[in-house]
């Protein structure tokens, strides 16, 4: 199919390919559009290195149509050692249109899939169930990476004819759990399902936070909003499922942590186009949060460019914990500084598992939030103050606050307000921790460190001044396995900050 040329659409530039048309063809065995049959139409083309983020191919959709299916497959050939190889992402947008933000989104799977339907009543996974109405559909390609010799790619859509189904009405998870009053409440809000690129039903991961000892989830989806509708009955007076979305960009990923249901959030910018802080907005709009996420992760197009002037929190430990987490935990705690005296506004830590599939365990780890209850806006609200910590089990559970000389106390999150000569003591107690050592972190190193004892209970206790400290946080740290470097987190908390 010819191209068409370059689109400018105030973000990454999409080319756009000759429109399949199916508007007059009859459908195959001689039937019409509302007695049934259908027709198949395949194109090939090759993209070439350096394509743009977005290849559309236009398809006209007659009337009459039931559903629609699109398979796709692209060559992968062999390439040199430090040379990135193809990977071709897809998804669809329905006639309302492409244009950024729009309302024609209907569904992304990236390269989770080779193929994908559509129709009234049901949908693949990572796409939405609705009408199939007439007119200029586009499937979106994605070249990710292009080898050198480009990438061959064959996309063949399918439409059925027939008389067309019921979509059902959405159910989406209520905004309240039980819960235990005001209490600190375990979660994990990066986790992926079978709607983008996860293994795992929406059963298997309420069931798997269950166990793991979670009080709530939140679904995070790469570029799709299809599975806020796929938790129904899952939910009870244990557990609160949020609804989300990981904003997947090409320069970094973000959380978009417990928004409205229904709530689609796009993601086809970069940095250089200057769009984020608009999508940042629609997401509070949505009474959601903003959070990067694994900020330093090393995967292509994973480190996040975007600043973090728009996040309401940062996701520092992703997963098991690695060297990129420690990078993240360091980079974060060098940023409290500038907010600490200044009074500006500093930006909490999270932690979530980014759980995908077997073995990844949900809930490692999992960030601990004070709330008054379990409800969405309580624990959106404890996560945006910080007002928590995060360990990498239900195992370890800390407490830990500072106590002026008039007894006045503050907790994670909050400051202490004394004056720059008042003694300051600076309590930690920890469970779950058997042979970690405690450290307290100020904006000037660590300077006290306790061995807890084996039973992994203890209480640790160091005496500063708000004129030493600015503040202190707390970590939780396995012995170290490799000279010279820290042991991994088992635990950290967000700072107390001290001083007027």
């Amino acid at each position: 199919m010819g191209r068409r040329g370059l689109l400018v659409t105030g973000a990454a530039a999409a080319l756009t390919l000759g429109t399949v048309s199916f508007a007059n063809a009859a459908p195959a065995g001689g039937g019409d559009s509302a007695g049934g049959g259908e027709q198949t139409r395949t194109v090939r083309g090759i993209l070439p290195t350096g394509s743009p983020d977005f290849v559309h191919l236009p398809v006209e959709v007659p009337r009459g149509v039931s559903e629609i299916h699109v398979a796709y497959a692209y060559e992968r050939p062999a390439v040199p050692a430090g040379t990135q190889g193809n990977a071709l992402d897809i998804g669809i947008f329905d006639e309302r249109g492409t244009a950024l933000g729009g309302r024609g989104f209907r569904g992304w799977s990236g390269g989770a899939r080779t193929g994908f339907f559509l129709r009234a009543d049901e949908a693949t996974p990572g796409y939405i169930a609705g009408p199939v109405r007439a007119g200029t559909w586009h499937i979106a390609l994605a070249p990710y990476t292009v080898a050198p010799e480009g990438l061959s790619y064959e996309v063949t859509v399918t439409l059925r004819f027939g008389v067309p189904g019921s979509t059902p009405a959405p159910v989406h998870p209520p905004e309240r759990a039980r819960g235990r009053g005001r209490a600190w409440y375990r979660g994990d809000c990066h986790i992926h399902s079978l709607h983008s690129d996860g293994k795992r039903t929406p059963a298997e991961i309420a069931a798997l936070a269950r166990a793991a000892g979670l009080d709530f989830i939140n679904g995070s989806d790469h570029n799709t909003h299809s599975a806020h509708r796929a938790w129904a009955g899952l939910w009870g007076d244990d557990l609160l499922i949020l609804t989300g979305e990981e904003i997947t960009t090409r320069n970094g990923h973000v959380l978009a942590i417990g928004t409205d249901p229904g709530t689609f959030v796009d993601w086809r910018y970069r940095a250089r186009d200057n769009r984020f802080g608009h999508y940042a907005r629609q997401i509070r709009r949505a009474d959601g949060l903003v959070v990067p996420a694994h900020p330093n992760a090393t995967c292509l197009g994973c480190n996040w460019k975007f600043g973090f002037a728009d996040a309401d929190a940062v996701e520092v430990w992703n997963g098991p914990y690695t060297p990129e987490d420690e990078i993240a935990l360091a980079s974060w705690d060098n940023a409290l500084v500038s907010g600490a005296r200044s009074g500006r506004a500093w930006t909490p830590a999270m932690g979530n598992s980014d759980a995908h599939r077997d073995p990844d365990a949900i809930g490692t780890p999992q960030t601990v939030v004070l709330a008054d209850d379990l409800s969405r806006d309580a624990i959106l609200a404890g996560i945006r103050a910080g007002h928590s910590y995060v360990a990498e089990s239900a195992k370890v559970s800390l407490a830990f606050g500072a106590t002026g000389g008039r007894g006045e106390h503050a907790g994670i999150g909050d400051r202490l307000r004394a004056g720059a000569d008042t003694p300051v003591t600076v309590r930690l107690e920890v469970t779950g921790a058997p042979g970690r050592t405690a450290h307290f972190v100020t904006d000037q190193g660590t300077p006290h460190t306790v061995t807890l004892p084996a039973s992994g209970a203890g209480t640790v206790e160091w005496r500063t001044t708000p004129s030493y400290a600015t503040y202190v946080r707390a970590e939780v740290r396995h012995a170290p396995t490799v000279p010279g470097l820290p042991g991994a987190l088992a635990a950290f908390t967000n700072p107390v900050f001290l001083g007027e």
